[in-house]
């Protein structure tokens, strides 16, 4: 940060102090506000922003990492659609390490052990490079591992329309694509302490500013912000006044590149390609009309479909050490990574357990890497 830009956070975080000391909350019960999207996690630690929030606030990270919340199910398909020789695995490279439920019988645990036993498996960095591979393997079968949120579905949309119009019958889809707003009902039909929600600025691109207005059903309050943490700050400044004056609210500070409705071609292409479907989430167990299948019509392009392998569950099977992972907590608001057994022992960054140490948006990658992780462990 620059000086002009410390000094700004420093008055950001006076003014914050001085809201929510007019709270009047009981100095063990803290504002806790969840952000959703985990590049916000990962901005608020690397730039220090909860050494600055007065000990009044609290924040709690989300289900807004796409490869945290993907069953270990999902990667024992993947992985058992690796080991025929006629198949070629198309993924982003985040979810090679990701654990699976296999590995008690000594078969590979993720895509990574998998390669290394000789799996043909591709790194790619967009969907449209699957396309590619398809065209230059005609004879093999490609499976591209669709996972994310409403960010990347649109592009996954554009991937089948674009091998349809290609005429390219070899590519395939194992879809793991899901949608925000049903985790967050989730949570808020549970028992739960929040009191707000920093709004995942890339997912609002896409569905828009109104898409949360469920919040307001709820009694609760959200604002959509970008990435930057000035921006975060005043997020944050903004939900501790709403909280102040008892406001149920969904406001967009980040109106830029965020609108009421959306991105209406993104939205279109994820209808066109995709109907909604009850999903597994990692935590939180199956959530209705929160997944992204292909529809009937785009049925050639589906794995399960045409490859015959079984929908994705969670599992409590395989390797003994992470069953102990608490990550599905961790997900949800219930526990801080520090609360997990494992969190800086077992779990490190540079042996990961769990999908919250693997992947670079995880809470306890973010946790390990700018915070307690510095700490030493009792």
């Amino acid at each position: 940060m620059s000086r002009d830009m410390a000094d700004t956070a420093g008055r950001l975080a006076e003014r914050i102090a001085e809201t929510a000391a007019s709270c009047g909350r009981d100095r063990n019960t803290p504002l806790r506000f969840m952000e959703v999207c985990g590049t916000h996690t990962v901005t608020i630690f690397r730039s220090g922003l909860r050494q600055l929030l007065p000990d009044s606030v609290e924040l709690v990270s989300g289900p807004g990492c796409p490869v945290c919340v993907t069953v270990d199910g999902y990667i024992d398909e993947a992985v058992k659609l690796a080991h025929s020789p006629e198949v070629i695995i198309a993924a982003f490279g985040d979810l090679l390490k990701i654990p699976g439920s296999a590995g008690a019988d000594g078969s590979p645990d993720n895509l990574a052990e998998a390669k290394a036993r000789g799996a043909d498996i591709r790194v790619v960095y967009s969907p449209l490079d699957a396309l590619y591979v398809a065209a230059e393997n005609p004879g093999r079968k490609v499976v591209y591992l669709a996972v994310g949120f409403e960010t990347t579905a649109p592009t996954a949309a554009a991937l089948v329309m674009a091998a349809e119009k290609a005429g390219v019958k070899n590519l395939y889809l194992l879809t793991a694509h899901k949608l925000v707003p049903p985790a967050m009902k989730a949570i808020l039909d549970r028992p739960h302490r929040i009191d707000g929600f920093i709004l995942p600025g890339h997912v609002a691109v896409v569905t828009g500013r109104r898409e949360f207005d469920f919040l307001k059903e709820y009694g609760q309050r959200g604002v959509v912000t970008g990435f930057e943490p000035l921006g975060i700050l005043a997020a944050i400044l903004r939900l501790t006044e709403m909280a102040r004056d008892s406001l149920s609210a969904v406001e967009n500070f980040y109106p830029s590149v965020v609108r009421e409705e959306g991105n209406p071609v993104a939205k279109s292409a994820m209808t066109k390609v995709f109907r909604k479907t009850a999903e597994q989430w990692r935590g939180m167990g199956v959530l209705e009309a929160s997944g992204l299948s292909l529809r009937d019509e785009y049925a050639a392009y589906d794995a399960r479909r045409k490859l015959c392998i079984g929908a994705a569950e969670e599992s409590g099977q395989g390797n003994p050490l992470s069953r102990l992972c608490r990550c599905g907590e961790v997900l949800t608001g219930a526990i801080t990574p520090r609360s997990c057994p494992l969190f800086g022992k077992a779990c490190t960054d540079r042996h990961p357990v769990g999908p919250c140490m693997v992947s670079v948006e995880g809470t306890c990658a973010a946790w390990y890497k700018y915070g307690a992780g510095k700490f030493e462990f009792t």
